[in-house]
């Protein structure tokens, strides 16, 4: 079973579409009659009227009770319009393929007849089914209120994103930045196949001595590095000293970073964004290593090329806001000694 299918199998069991105003025409419900259906070959399935048939069950008509050892009368059929069948696929997936329409159309009146005999039978009254059923509804209409409250956030206004536009201008700056790196330890040659002198524990006390060696070593490179750099020295060649001295390879060396956005730099790094323009930052430190920038540039982004950002900013902190009044309005107690883990799990 395909993909599709199985997803169909999935919402199509759960979905209550086969009462009110979705309820499929028979031949006993005049107002939703049969209509002579009209040749594929002539017309086009955007030219289908929406109150033309476009699926026909024969000998499924739900709303006749049964006599029992009766045969089906023949003219019993229940007719799916395009609005009715259209609603429904809607309902499981927005913008339904073609190809997939075909397969609910084909899985949908088992489905159907299957559902009106498991009712018949009372199954939908008994457990677990009732409880199952119950659950059911509970989720679709959690997933229901979370889309409409989601559609409801989408309603930003204009004045909202040049307000938050204005509010928050620092999120719009674009920063051209050079970006100097100095690793926190110099990469040491791999050992010799047979250098086994001394004991384990020397020889992870003399590699312990020289990592903390090595990082001092370092650390005092990318002060001085950042006084050649503030002094006004190129960034390119103070970077492949610094690669040089740690014993980096590359094939080939950069510090451009281009145009970036506050969004695109570690937090840690914020102090950057002070930098006039020309201005070399102090050496900032993580634990990737050490950073030296020099601001090359700083310009702010028009409105009409964040507005649409801006938009799905509001729209989820609306969404969010409106969530957690209904998600923050309850509390949950529960008994501990009836969900505790079982000893031993």
């Amino acid at each position: 079973m395909n993909r599709s299918i199985w997803l169909l199998c999935a919402l199509g069991g759960s979905l209550a579409w086969g009462q009110g105003d979705l309820a499929p025409a028979t031949a006993s419900n005049p107002a939703r009659g049969h209509v002579q259906q009209k040749s594929s070959e002539s017309i086009s399935g955007a030219e289908v009227a929406m109150d033309a048939p476009v699926l026909t069950i024969k000998g499924f008509c739900p709303e006749r009770k049964r006599v029992a050892g009766a045969e089906t009368p023949a003219a019993c059929e229940t007719v799916i319009t395009r609005e009715q069948f259209e609603k429904m696929a809607a309902a499981i997936r927005p913008n339904m393929t073609a190809s997939v329409k075909q397969q609910l159309a084909s899985l949908y009146p088992r489905l159907l007849v299957m559902a009106h005999a498991a009712e018949e039978m009372g199954l939908d009254k008994q457990s677990p089914y009732e409880q199952m059923i119950v659950f059911s509804r509970l989720q679709i209409l959690t997933q229901g209120v979370t889309r409409k409250l989601q559609q409801e956030a989408g309603q930003v206004s204009h004045e909202e994103i040049a307000e938050y536009y204005r509010k928050n201008p620092e999120m719009f700056e674009e920063y051209t930045l050079q970006r100097l790196f100095v690793p926190l330890r110099k990469t040491e040659p791999a050992p010799r196949a047979g250098d086994k002198n001394g004991s384990l524990n020397d020889r992870n006390k003399d590699s312990a001595e020289q990592a903390a060696s090595s990082e001092r070593e370092l650390d005092e490179w990318a002060k001085k590095l950042r006084a050649r750099a503030a002094a006004g020295e190129d960034f390119l060649k103070l970077q492949r000293e610094a690669f040089d001295v740690a014993g980096v390879t590359v094939a080939s060396a950069t510090t451009s970073m281009g145009t970036v956005r506050r969004t695109a730099l570690p937090a840690e790094h914020k102090e950057i964004f002070e930098l006039k323009v020309g201005e070399v930052s102090p050496v900032i430190t993580d634990a990737g290593g050490h950073y030296i920038y020099k601001l090359e540039a700083k310009d702010r982004l028009a409105i009409d090329k964040v507005k649409e950002g801006i938009r799905q900013t509001l729209e989820g902190e609306k969404s969010k806001e409106a969530l957690g009044k209904i998600q923050n309005s309850y509390s949950t107690e529960l008994n501990q000694e009836y969900f505790a883990s079982p000893p031993g799990k």
